[in-house]
């Protein structure tokens, strides 16, 4: 750890760890192939038997001609688990054999940081864990800390780690250290970092992360020989591959195993004849002249193979008592069963695999250690969204631009011509210009007077109370100079053949694909183009088979099918949606729905509802139809929606009042009509914006 050279091989000797001893394992039974060393002057395994899967246990690393292996060591237990997992399911998965191997398990311990990356380089074979260092953080006497670091990264070198330190602080690229010193021992790692009173323990640790190996990345490449080829691998490949090998070294041993049993057997089968014909064989031996004659006598006379024979002429005397009898009948008894059961292995793939995992979870037992190398989130992997709960929210835009989020229950709905409560407090100049509902985990797109679109989540937007102000919009979107957002919609999904209709100021039109805005970008997309003095004032989302309805200022009204309108691109002009008239301007833009009705309201509060009937439909470009008489106790139309008896909608004026209505209390009238009050406005004061109470997006 602290990059001491290796001492000379004169002055060292080593000994095999027990755990070592498994990797050799049934070496001496034929298990491995064996190949020529360097010089061809002896032979060498050309694999370990292998009881455990070291590749994956005590991991590898090295560089070869263009490629380079580096797989992490990892937990014995877990690698095990593994591995009898595959034994036992057949249909195991790589998902699977990922909720068994957490992670790598470094020598050195220290603290991986998030877990998506390591299962990406088990599934992949490849890929890049963040380690960090074990820090505590203690307190000193006189109000001062110090920082403990009991475990570093695997790999890193201690002695330069803690030079990098020194460095630092003596650059003054960290401040607030005062001591600095390694107090390890045999017993275990202690680097301490005395602080200054005045500094800042956590900031300090951040920065010593930030500049120093006390967090490193450990690359993982699993690159292994497989029958002689190099491949990366994943987790479920090398498992696969070992237990592969396993059954290889398995059949192997056991096959050895048979050819001993069934030649000892054969002996025993031997000696048996000759404890049977006792008295003709001592005959024949002593009547022999030498060795040879006796070995041909036994063999022409007992049918004995040469080695039988042989083994009989090495026999003592003391085989001849009646216990010795009795002990190789009981051998040859054993062997026999012996001998079925190796059978019974090769014969048995389910056998064979029982074996393996009977003697791999021993190995566990004996030599299994608690993991030294902890998992924790990274906070970068933390998806907020699930710490969100889903639910109905109001959002409410000011003409100023501040915005606030509040639980969608803070308005309550109430007869018509109330006078409303408080939503919000504004300043004198300042009153509220949108309002609408929606759910904490739908996107909300912000469109901008200049044709542009920023998007964020609901959730991401500050609760407040009723009566506050909210935060200035520019906090959390980067509005440019007299940018201010005039369109704010709620998305639930960017699919594809689903639309966005945009309707300028100057009844200009344009259709785009929903999917195109599947896109973020701090400094916001480009929504439409826009033409001098125009501005974007609309933004609806439609299936591609909607009929449009646009309202003006001046209480003319025009409804036409969307297909009149082509798909374009995110950055196109559109075309010419209403003709309008000197001093006239689009205020609302509306799809149309079946046995609905068009709810229009005036600045100084009055209103309507009129059946769409009334509405034929045209051809994209017109002027419209008369839809409200305006009258001077009127003013001009501020907003329109299409309603329904089911629907509530919001009224808010200048004041930063809001009232609630449900649309079935409001009057159906024909189109030349000028409405019923709806709310009453102070003097000096008008109705600034309607926003419909849409409860199926929230519901979605």
């Amino acid at each position: 750890m602290d990059g001491d050279r290796a001492a000379a091989m004169r002055y060292t000797e080593a000994k095999l760890t027990k755990l070592s001893v498994e990797m050799l394992r049934d070496i001496g039974k034929e298990t491995v192939d064996y190949t020529p060393n360097f010089d061809e002057t002896l032979k060498e395994p050309s694999v370990m038997p292998s009881r455990y899967p070291n590749l994956l246990v005590n991991g590898s690393n090295g560089i070869a001609v263009g490629m380079a292996t580096s797989i992490p060591p990892h937990n014995l237990g877990e690698v095990i688990d593994a591995t009898v997992k595959l034994i036992d399911d057949q249909d195991a998965t790589i998902e699977d054999l990922i909720e068994i191997v957490k992670g790598p398990d470094f020598p050195t311990g220290a603290i991986i940081m998030g877990k998506e990356a390591i299962k990406e380089a088990y599934r992949t074979g490849q890929g890049k864990v963040r380690v960090r260092g074990k820090v505590e953080i203690e307190e000193m006497t006189k109000g001062k800390d110090r920082i403990i670091i009991n475990e570093i990264p695997y790999q890193v070198n201690k002695s330069r780690l803690i030079e990098k330190m020194a460095e630092l602080v003596r650059d003054k690229k960290i401040e607030g250290i005062s001591d600095l010193r390694d107090e390890s021992d045999r017993k275990g790692m202690r680097i301490v970092i005395e602080l200054k009173r005045d500094a800042n323990a956590n900031v300090v640790v951040n920065k010593l992360y930030k500049h120093t190996q006390l967090q490193d990345t450990f690359s993982i490449i699993m690159i292994a020989l497989v029958n002689g080829q190099p491949k990366l691998l994943n987790l479920y490949e090398i498992v696969k591959h070992y237990l592969e090998h396993q059954k290889d070294v398995i059949t192997r041993r056991t096959k050895y195993d048979l050819r001993k049993s069934e030649d000892r057997a054969h002996i025993l089968e031997g000696l048996q004849i000759a404890l049977d014909n006792i008295d003709a064989v001592i005959k024949l031996i002593r009547g022999s002249a030498n060795v040879n004659e006796a070995k041909d006598g036994l063999m022409t006379d007992f049918g004995l193979s040469e080695i039988q024979a042989k083994a009989i002429l090495d026999m003592r005397l003391q085989k001849l008592t009646g216990l010795e009898r009795e002990k190789v009948e009981e051998e040859y008894e054993e062997l026999m069963k012996l001998i079925n059961y190796y059978k019974d292995i090769l014969g048995n793939e389910t056998i064979l695999l029982s074996i393996i995992k009977e003697e791999i979870l021993e190995i566990k037992e004996k030599y299994n250690n608690p993991r030294r190398t902890a998992i924790t989130i990274d906070i970068d992997e933390i998806d907020l969204e699930d710490l969100i709960d889903e639910e109905e929210v109001a959002i409410t835009l000011t003409h100023l631009g501040y915005i606030k989020r509040l639980p969608s229950d803070t308005y309550k709905s109430q007869r018509r011509g109330g006078k409303g409560i408080t939503g919000l407090t504004t300043r004198d100049e300042d009153f509220v210009e949108s309002l609408f509902l929606t759910s904490t985990h739908n996107y909300i797109l912000f469109f901008t007077n200049i044709g542009k679109v920023y998007r964020m989540k609901a959730y991401e937007i500050p609760e407040a109370k009723r009566q506050a102000k909210g935060i200035a919009i520019v906090n959390i979107l980067q509005l440019q100079e007299n940018e201010k957002v005039t369109a704010v919609i709620p998305v639930k999904k960017f699919e594809k053949n689903k639309y966005l209709i945009a309707v300028t100021k100057n009844g200009i039109i344009k259709k785009t694909d929903l999917s195109q805005f599947d896109t973020s970008r701090k400094s916001g997309l480009i929504a439409i183009s826009l033409r001098d003095n125009d501005e974007l004032i609309s933004v609806k989302q439609t299936d591609g088979a909607s009929e449009i309805i646009m309202v003006t200022k001046q209480g003319k009204a025009i409804r036409f099918n969307e297909k009149d309108v082509r798909d374009m691109g995110r950055a196109a002009m559109g075309v010419k949606g209403m003709n309008l008239s000197k001093e006239d301007e689009i205020v609302a833009m509306e799809l149309v729905e079946e046995n609905s009705h068009l709810l229009v309201v005036s600045e100084l509060g009055f209103g309507k509802r009129t059946s769409l009937d009334e509405y034929k439909s045209q051809a994209r470009g017109g002027k419209g139809l008369i839809t409200y008489s305006l009258k001077e106790k009127t003013g001009k139309i501020v907003g329109a929606k299409v309603v329904n008896d089911e629907d509530e909608i919001m009224l808010i004026n200048t004041s930063g009042i809001v009232i609630r209505l449900e649309t079935k209390d409001i009057s159906i009238m024909g189109r030349s009509t000028q409405g019923v009050t709806l709310m009453r406005v102070e003097e000096n004061g008008s109705i600034v914006s309607i926003a419909k109470v849409v409860q199926e997006i929230i519901e979605e």
